[in-house]
């Protein structure tokens, strides 16, 4: 997880009856979508059906976390409360072929294609919600 010796300020996560799982890995310092099992599709963000065949029937699959940059803003106008953290959002492939949509944690500006690992950032509350770092990066 991040270490910031300040008190995190993101709020917690919403956590709903179909999100628990995804939430209660972030606290594990674990990545995760949902996997159908009849037809073995991957998706995210978490919902109670395959979006795809619409089975019920689904399990949870473990990510590898790593990923390429789509498309990023930067945020120019005053933080959003409790987001302060960093003026990056991003919207990353994952290996698995996921897109997913969160910031970037580093000084300098993303670029296109360039390779990043999900981290997990502390909220205010004690949970974690993943982030992205580049790749290589501490």
């Amino acid at each position: 997880m991040s270490d910031k010796s300040e008190r995190p300020m993101r709020p917690d996560p919403i956590q709903r009856i179909d999100t628990q799982f995804f939430w209660d890995a972030c606290a594990r310092g674990e990545f995760v979508a949902q996997k159908c099992e009849p037809c073995n599709k991957l998706w995210h963000p978490p919902r109670p059906i395959c979006p795809d065949c619409h089975s019920m029937e689904k399990s949870e699959a473990k990510l590898s976390g790593k990923g390429k940059v789509l498309s990023w803003a930067r945020q120019i106008r005053p933080a959003s409360f409790l987001f302060a953290e960093s003026p990056w959002i991003i919207l990353v492939e994952l290996d698995e072929g996921l897109r997913m949509l969160s910031n970037l944690e580093s000084e300098n500006p993303p670029e296109f294609g360039m390779r990043v690992t999900v981290d997990f950032a502390q909220t205010s509350g004690g949970k974690a919600v993943p982030v992205f770092r580049p790749e290589g990066s501490a």
